[in-house]
């Protein structure tokens, strides 16, 4: 990605996060990106491009946040992958996924499905390679996933019960 498009990807982002899918203008994307109407349109032509360049950079520093510097033991791997979807919960999206919300404003396009599915199934991938739970994935899935729709709720109690879960799926394995 260019400097120019991080820039704008990264205020793309952040507009939908805090205002939604439906709401901001495009006069409002445009100022959330910092760039003229005509640069905007220039690197994303379209309000679906815009969304999915948003989702994109998301992804990126969402994967960034979860899985960099992680610890090389599983079960403290495990905890500070789940510590991490908690402090992401707490300062990045307290209101539930972007990319859910992505696709709830438009069920109905097959680009923002896709997205979705590769964004989940990379987390589960990565988050299972990491922890030693290979082969786990949607087992370890369920357990991220529930932890972000419970975190709003339940906070700190959704992480710990989370790594609860986590570690009987460890030693279930393990046996």
């Amino acid at each position: 990605m260019t400097d120019t498009m991080t820039k704008i990807a990264s205020g793309l982002e952040q507009a939908f996060a805090t205002r939604g899918f439906a709401e901001p203008s495009v006069e409002d994307l445009r100022d959330a990106a910092g760039v003229s109407l005509r640069t905007l349109y220039k690197y994303v032509p379209s309000r679906a491009d815009m969304v999915l360049a948003a989702l994109e950079h998301r992804h990126a520093r969402y994967l960034s946040h979860l899985f960099d510097g992680l610890p090389e033991a599983p079960d403290a791997a495990l905890d500070a992958l789940l510590d991490r979807v908690g402090a992401w919960m707490a300062t990045e999206t307290s209101h539930g996924c972007l990319f859910h919300g992505a696709v709830a404003a438009e069920p109905g396009s097959e680009r923002l499905r896709e997205v979705l599915s590769r964004h989940k199934a990379e987390v589960a991938r990565r988050g299972a390679m990491a922890t030693g739970l290979g082969g786990h994935e949607i087992e370890l899935s369920l357990i991220m996933e529930g932890l972000t729709q419970a975190w709003s709720l339940h906070r700190d109690a959704a992480v710990a019960s989370a790594k609860r879960l986590g570690h009987d799926l460890l030693s279930h394995k393990a046996a």
